[in-house]
């Protein structure tokens, strides 16, 4: 093949910008960058969707009735009949044994392609028409006479394209790069390796999954790149989690049994069977001082803050300070407000701090947390600020950690690394625990306390609404109280079928329950005027809340009964399962109920899916399988590493074998420095270094 690129061939590499490359240039780099392609290591890693495979070229004396077959040969005559019904563009094809007749159903357009004396390859379906042989719309490429190579011309990868940029030139392009795969990317393994793992060479894989001789070699190329990509991301998480638990120190907790029974005196309940062993896993952990990194997994409802309050105890009566953060100040008030109503009369300094916090109180706070004046500081990301110094901190509280950035936990960790405890009501189905949160031990309550009430969801089409309205006023005649989480604030356009929260909250102030007093909360509105709202609505002077999914976390009224959902079906299985766990607090029966307008069967599958199950753990793998890891969770918020090739779902068997591997490679050399490693090393960092925060691996 010609020069690769338009410099020399000795320049190419895996970070060289695809616009020195033959064939591409300063316009075309930039549709490429559209695609997400910017250098030659994103062109090899731009793996097509789809695959063809035309079989090897035939003799036109050899086509058979129904069959798909591949023949090159000389066009002899066109015709384009435009007076047929459809409009029909003829050509009669030649070889050295027969003649074959090739017809395109409006093919007007190719008047202008197929002139007689050219040589066509072209792969169809052969079908008999008034005796004589011929293909309908087959595929066909104009091809020089003297150096076409038939077989390759329909075999090969299928790209996701654009308009300025066809499936065919990207293969065009990419095809020369392929010649120069054992310098581009060298292997990682010894050859016994890849035969007791059954995985092909790296560079095999790459050639193979662009032009694949057959499906079987296009079949173990793919298996070699996931599990290459899955090995690569289990290698960083098992690295970072090494890290932690071998170079970074954090402060030891002393465990007692008076310390134990000081801090459930503070409970006035019994602790479940779950919740007394999360706490056994926590206590081992914060006894160490190698710093604790654990998520704790529970349902909504499940009981999860009282678990934490006994870590941030057990941290303070060891002398260090807490950090509580959670996403949203509704959430962050609702911690403060459990913690205050559970430490009443105690000693321990706990203040709330939210981004509304400014001038001479909010200085005066962060002198009194710096001198160790403060035990636990409750608040949202106000507390990732770099003029929040704490004393000596010893355990971070994270509430739903999905809802942060993955360096924002670590930006707690500025000084002497404080113990971490992550927590989510979003059950993490294992295929994502094990990558998004690969570096945490993980403990699961699974059980909610004795006491709660059953939820019942119902999907409410259209037509049965005033029944639904007429069913929640009886609900509320007898002093329970509703929500109503509506998708959006206000309505983008007039025909939008999306109940927004504003108008939604007019309409039931004044048309639907007059009778009944009607809030209005949502996201941009003044923190005070929030708390106040939800301070009404908890002392009952509310009756109907219309919300944004700002109470989608954390909000716990005991008496809220009923939960309408508006656009149901615009929500995720575990949004959903978050709004439905805001009710059922208490011991009375609950409904839930889901206003869906949508007819996709894709819609009413999942709707029937939250009418039959509460199951938090199925309901996530039900979510993760309908809409995927990016959607369930966003993967820039988890920094989980952008995926090529692999799918954490249909191949949780190569994430399982890999992540052994990765676990007995790092168990052998910690920070890869053996010559050995090298390759491995060097492609970890260029692939996932920056996502998975291995700077000091370098």
């Amino acid at each position: 093949m010609s020069s690769v690129i338009e410099k020399s061939a000795s320049n190419l590499n895996l970070s060289m910008p695809v616009q020195y490359l033959k064939g591409v240039g300063p316009a075309r780099a930039k549709t490429f960058a559209q695609l997400g392609v910017k250098t030659v290591g994103d062109l090899l890693e731009y793996f097509p969707r789809n695959w063809a495979f035309a079989p090897d070229a035939i003799k036109i004396n050899q086509m058979e009735p129904d069959k798909t077959v591949t023949i090159v040969g000389l066009v002899e005559s066109i015709d384009y009949q435009s007076y047929r019904r459809p409009p029909i563009f003829e050509a009669m094809l030649s070889d050295d044994t027969g003649l074959c007749r090739i017809v395109w159903f409006h093919g007007g357009f190719l008047q202008n392609q197929l002139k007689p004396g050219q040589v066509i390859v072209a792969s169809g379906k052969v079908s008999l028409y008034k005796h004589q042989l011929q293909m309908t719309n087959p595929k066909f490429l104009v091809v020089d006479e003297k150096t076409h190579q038939p077989e390759q011309y329909f075999s090969g990868g299928v790209y996701p394209a654009s308009a300025k940029l066809t499936s065919r030139q990207i293969r065009r392009i990419i095809a020369p790069v392929l010649d120069n795969l054992n310098d581009l990317v060298p292997e990682f393994y010894d050859t016994a390796c890849l035969k007791k793992m059954n995985l092909v060479s790296r560079s095999n894989a790459f050639s193979w999954i662009h032009l694949p001789p057959d499906e079987t070699k296009l079949t173990r190329a793919k298996r070699r790149l996931k599990y290459d990509e899955l090995f690569l991301m289990q290698l960083g998480l098992a690295l970072r989690r090494y890290r932690l638990q071998h170079f970074l120190s954090a402060p030891p907790c002393s465990y007692n049994q008076k310390t134990d029974q000081r801090i459930r005196k503070r409970f006035p309940f019994l602790l479940t069977e779950d919740q007394n062993s999360v706490i056994e896993e926590i206590v081992r952990d914060m006894q160490e001082d190698k710093p604790m990194n654990r998520l704790l997994q529970g349902d909504v409802g499940s009981g999860k803050t009282v678990v934490a309050l006994y870590a941030a105890l057990l941290a303070v009566a060891n002398r260090t300070q807490v950090a509580i953060m959670a996403p949203t100040e509704i959430l962050a008030s609702q911690h403060f407000i459990s913690i205050e109503r559970y430490l009443k009369n105690s000693k321990v300094g706990r203040v709330l701090m939210t981004g509304g916090l400014t001038g001479k109180k909010r200085n005066e706070l962060l002198r009194q947390i710096k001198d160790g004046e403060i035990d636990i500081v409750v608040g949202t990301v106000a507390l990732l600020q770099k003029d929040v110094e704490f004393h000596r901190l010893g355990l971070v509280v994270i509430d739903e950690q999905h809802k942060f950035g993955v360096h924002q936990r670590l930006q707690l960790r500025k000084q002497l690394t404080p113990h971490c405890l992550v927590m989510t009501a979003t059950p993490i189905p294992r295929t994502l625990a094990m990558t998004a949160f690969g570096d945490l031990e993980v403990s699961i309550i699974k059980h909610s306390p004795p006491g709660r009430g059953t939820v019942v969801t119902r999907w409410v089409a259209r037509h049965d609404r005033q029944k639904a309205y007429e069913f929640i006023r009886q609900r509320l005649k007898a002093k329970s109280q509703a929500y109503f989480v509506c998708p959006r604030i206000t309505s983008v356009e007039e025909n939008d079928l999306l109940k927004a929260a504003t108008e939604q909250w007019k309409n039931l102030a004044t048309e639907v329950f007059p009778e009944f007093n009607v809030g209005l909360l949502h996201g941009r509105m003044p923190s005070l005027k929030k708390q106040r709202i939800m301070t009404e609505f908890r002392k009952g002077k509310i009756d109907v809340l219309v919300s944004t999914v700002v109470v989608e976390v954390g909000v716990d009224v005991p008496n809220a009964t009923v939960m309408v959902v508006e656009g149901a079906d615009r929500f995720g299985l575990a949004q959903l399962h978050q709004l439905r766990g805001r009710i059922g607090r208490g011991q009375a029966k609950s409904y839930c109920l889901l206003l869906a307008e949508s007819e996709s069967e894709t819609a009413k599958e999942r709707l029937e899916i939250m009418t039959r199950c509460n199951d938090g753990f199925q309901i996530a793998e039900y979510d993760l399988r309908l809409r995927g890891p990016g959607e369930l969770f966003s993967t820039r918020q988890h920094g989980l590493p952008d995926l090529k090739i692999a799918n954490i779902i249909d191949d949780y068997e190569l994430l399982t074998l890999a992540r052994k591997h990765a676990s007995e490679l790092v168990r052998q050399d910690p920070m890869l420095t053996g010559p050995e490693h090298a390759n491995i090393r060097r492609v970890l960092l260029a692939k996932f270094g920056d996502s998975l925060g291995l700077a000091d691996v370098a």
